[in-house]
């Protein structure tokens, strides 16, 4: 088994998306078996709830399946680090967080930024292009907007798992 899990804040807006994302993108690409995708966050204040409505919504509107009972939102705990094989951060700020939790330099290279897998054009020296906005904040078009930018990043997280597992698809 291949293991991926997204993390966010609170494991209800932007990691939810990028999994059920991905997990479609597997599926369309017959490359579903053997990889196992999961989602989490930095903090618990949200562990237990659902994802939030409006993620809900901009996946439905984009031709996701995604309902509002089908995830529950957890808390990354360091000992993941030994079950997963890449642990993919929506912003510079988790980045941080999961490089500092992980128990020893093998873990923490297995943290990688979501958008650092897309063609995000020159970087910019604050390196902000490479987060993944929080739209919990805001409003609905907030939701479709990170979407469109987990989107974009998923041919080239696709491109690395292949490489990766040696998956064909």
């Amino acid at each position: 088994m291949y293991r991926i899990c997204f993390v966010c804040s609170g494991n209800i807006c932007r990691s939810p998306m990028a999994e059920v994302v991905l997990r479609a993108r597997l599926v369309d690409e017959g490359l579903d078996t053997g990889i196992v995708v999961d989602s989490a966050g930095t903090g618990g204040w949200h562990a237990g709830e659902p994802a939030d409505p409006r993620a809900v919504a901009a996946l439905n509107a984009a031709g996701y399946p995604a309902g509002p009972g089908d995830h529950t939102a957890r808390q990354f705990d360091a000992s993941w680090f030994d079950e997963c094989d890449l642990v993919i951060a929506l912003d510079r700020g988790h980045h941080r967080e999961l490089t500092r939790l992980a128990p020893d330099r093998v873990a923490a290279e297995k943290v990688r930024l979501l958008r650092a897998f897309g063609d995000i054009g020159p970087v910019a020296a604050s390196g902000a292009e490479l987060d993944v906005p929080d739209p919990y904040y805001g409003d609905d078009e907030g939701f479709a907007d990170c979407l469109d930018i987990i989107e974009t990043a998923l041919p080239g997280l696709l491109k690395t798992v292949r490489e990766r597992t040696g998956a064909v698809g």
